[in-house]
């Protein structure tokens, strides 16, 4: 495992980035005690600002877990919405509790199921964010491009695997991040870009 960020770096973003929003500090200590993963405080942050320049009608999360990402999406959010798919229905329930006490449902739909296939039923998506099995993620991509607007944003959580994308690890889900990465930085209607924030935050805008 090669560390992405020297933790005095990662500590020191941290201190930046205070928090005042009660249920996003809920759901991050509920995180750390279930240890759950989500995006985290600073790759959230660049959620929100990514959303607030796009300015999107639709979001569309493969893969929302319990909501951490998708409620940075709908704070950034003016009249869009975001769909939430997730195959486990406890965490969608979790999600749409802290949707309702942030007054922000009303900017969010809850899906159960397939994300893949849930998913396939949307058009004209600004924002595709993709956080499933990552071996998933390349059929994801091909799967919905033609779903996707024209200057659309692809985000996808884990692009660089705990570091597992600069070794010989041989596991799926390593080669389907690796895959997913190769897929997105040659396909030529994508202009794309990895941050080594967190885990990698793969962002990919689309060109036609």
């Amino acid at each position: 495992m090669v560390p992405i960020t020297d933790p005095r770096i990662n500590n020191y973003l941290m201190k930046l980035s205070s928090e005042d929003d009660r249920l996003i500090l809920g759901m991050e200590r509920e995180a750390k005690k279930r240890d759950f993963p989500i995006v985290d405080r600073l790759v959230g942050r660049l959620l929100y600002t990514l959303t607030k320049l796009k300015n999107p009608r639709l979001i569309v999360e493969l893969g929302s877990g319990y909501g951490y990402s998708a409620y940075w999406f709908a704070k950034a959010l003016g009249r869009g919405r975001v769909v939430l798919i997730d195959y486990d229905e406890k965490n969608s329930k979790k999600a749409q509790k802290v949707f309702q006490e942030a007054d922000l449902k009303r900017k969010a739909e809850f899906r159960v199921g397939n994300a893949l296939d849930l998913a396939q039923e949307y058009r004209n998506i600004d924002i595709l964010f993709i956080d499933i099995d990552k071996h998933q993620y390349t059929s994801a991509v091909k799967s919905l491009l033609p779903n996707l607007n024209r200057n659309a944003l692809v985000i996808a959580d884990n692009a660089l695997w705990y570091g597992k994308v600069t070794g010989k690890s041989r596991d799926r889900e390593t080669l389907g991040i690796k895959e997913f990465n190769d897929y997105m930085f040659r396909h030529k209607e994508f202009y794309t870009t990895i941050m080594p924030l967190r885990d990698g935050v793969l962002i990919a805008y689309k060109i036609t």
